[in-house]
C-alpha cells in the first residue's frame, strides 16, 4: 500500500503476487493510493483448503477494501486478476469507478494448452517434479532458448520461470491448481464474462494487451472491447502477456491517460436495476 489520492487496486494473476506490479507502483503511488495485495493462496498469503473461485476472490477484495475503510477503487486486474476485477464490478457496481483489463482471463474458452494441462489430474505430480534438483536449471534454459527464437512463449520468460520460482512447496502448488482449476479445465476457460459484458455500460473500462499474448490470445482483447460499451483498447505489439514488464512506459502512459480522461462510475441501485431488466442486446 503505497501514496494517496484515488484509490487503484491492482490484481494479480495466477501463481503471481503483487510484487509483478513493481514497475508501475513508483509512478501511480504519487497521486494515488495504490493497493496491490497477494491474492488467497498467492505470495505471502495463507494457503489454506477453501474457495479459491473467482467469485470468492471478488468477496475477499470486498473484504479487503472494508478493512482498510475504502468505499471506491478503480480496478487494476491482470490474467484471472482481471476476472476477479469484473466479478468484483458485477457484484459491487456501486464500490467500482473504472476497470482496467490488462491480458484479462475469462473472456473465451481457449487459453494457453500448458494451463489446460495443468488442470488433469496428475498435474499436483508433474508440477512437483519443477521443484527436483536441476530442473530449474532446464526450464530456464527452455524459456530462454525460446526468447532466443523469438517464439512469442520467449516473450515471458523471465516471467514464467519466475512463476516456476512460486511454487516451491506442496501447499503453494495446491492452492495453484485449486484456483486454476476454479477457471480453466481441459477444454480451456470455464467461465466467461461476455454475457455480463453490457453491464459495464457506463463504467469506464480500459483493455492493455499483448500483441503476441500466448497465455490469452489478442483475439480476447477484440471480443471484450467489442462486448463492453464504449471501452477502450491499447494493444502493445511484441509484448506478451506481461506488457506493464515489457513496455511499463507505454502501459503507464495509456493508464494515465485513461484515469485523467475519464471519469468515476457512480451506479445507483435503479440504474443497475433497469440495466438487468433490459438485458444483453
Amino acid at each position: 500500500m503505497a501514496g494517496s489520492g484515488p484509490v487503484l487496486l491492482l490484481i494479480h494473476g495466477i501463481g503471481d503476487d503483487s510484487s509483478t506490479w513493481r514497475p508501475l507502483l513508483d509512478d501511480l503511488a504519487r497521486d494515488h493510493t495504490v493497493l496491490a495485495p497477494d491474492l488467497l493462496g498467492h505470495g505471502g498469503s495463507d494457503k489454506p483448503r477453501g474457495d479459491y473461485s473467482v467469485a470468492a476472490y471478488a468477496n475477499g477484495m470486498r473484504d479487503l477494501l472494508g478493512v482498510l475503510d475504502i468505499d471506491r477503487a478503480t480496478l487494476v486486474g491482470h490474467s484471472l486478476g482481471g476476472g476477479v476485477a469484473m466479478q468484483f464490478a458485477y457484484q459491487y457496481p456501486e464500490r467500482t469507478e473504472r476497470i482496467v483489463l490488462v491480458g484479462a482471463g475469462g473472456v473465451s474458452q481457449s487459453v494457453s494448452p500448458a494451463l489446460r494441462a495443468a488442470s488433469l489430474p496428475g498435474a499436483q505430480l508433474v508440477l512437483g517434479m519443477l521443484g527436483l534438483p536441476g530442473m530449474r536449471a532446464q526450464t530456464e534454459a527452455v524459456m530462454w532458448a525460446l526468447h532466443r527464437l523469438d517464439h512469442p512463449l520467449g516473450r515471458d520468460a523471465e516471467d514464467l520461470v519466475r512463476l516456476v520460482d512460486a511454487l516451491p512447496d506442496a501447499t503453494s502448488r495446491s492452492a495453484f491448481l485449486r484456483t486454476l482449476r476454479a477457471v480453466v479445465d481441459w477444454r480451456g476457460q470455464v467461465v466467461t464474462m461476455l454475457d455480463r459484458c453490457y453491464l459495464t455500460a457506463g463504467m469506464p473500462t480500459l483493455l492493455l494487451w499483448g500483441s503476441d499474448d500466448v497465455v490469452v490470445p489478442v483475439e480476447h482483447a477484440q471480443l471484450a472491447h467489442d462486448a463492453m460499451p464504449g471501452s477502450r483498447l491499447e494493444v502493445f505489439e511484441g509484448a506478451g502477456h506481461f506488457p506493464f514488464h515489457t513496455h511499463p512506459d507505454e502501459v503507464l502512459a495509456a493508464l494515465r491517460a485513461f484515469l485523467a480522461e475519464s471519469e468515476p462510475a457512480r451506479w445507483s441501485a435503479a440504474e443497475w436495476r433497469e440495466l438487468l431488466r433490459r438485458g444483453r442486446d
